[in-house]
């Protein structure tokens, strides 16, 4: 016999992590990893050696210098589209090394 005010799993845990904000802004922080490959494609993640977010900066370090000069004239476009992607804004500022 089932209960009246039974909640699936997921429906419990999705309103865990909403309502504990410390959760979501984690979930979003490794969103915006995961979405620099998705978002810019495999060609420009086959030069991306490493990437991490630290105090809203994402840090990515890049084996071409030809294309950290092209990214860094589209740093703004790239901001506002990993933010997008995570679903909250999490990334500030871009820094590529």
């Amino acid at each position: 016999m089932r209960k009246k005010n039974t909640e699936t799993i997921g429906e419990v845990l999705r309103q865990f992590f909403e309502e504990n904000q410390f959760f979501k802004k984690k979930f979003a922080e490794s969103r915006v990893i995961s979405g620099w490959s998705k978002l810019l494609g495999p060609s420009i993640s086959g030069y991306t050696t490493n990437i991490y977010l630290r105090n809203s900066i994402l840090y990515v370090h890049l084996s071409s210098s030809v294309l950290r000069s092209e990214l860094l004239m589209a740093k703004e476009r790239l901001i506002t589209n990993l933010n997008k992607h995570a679903g909250m804004p999490v990334v500030n500022d871009i820094i590529f090394r």
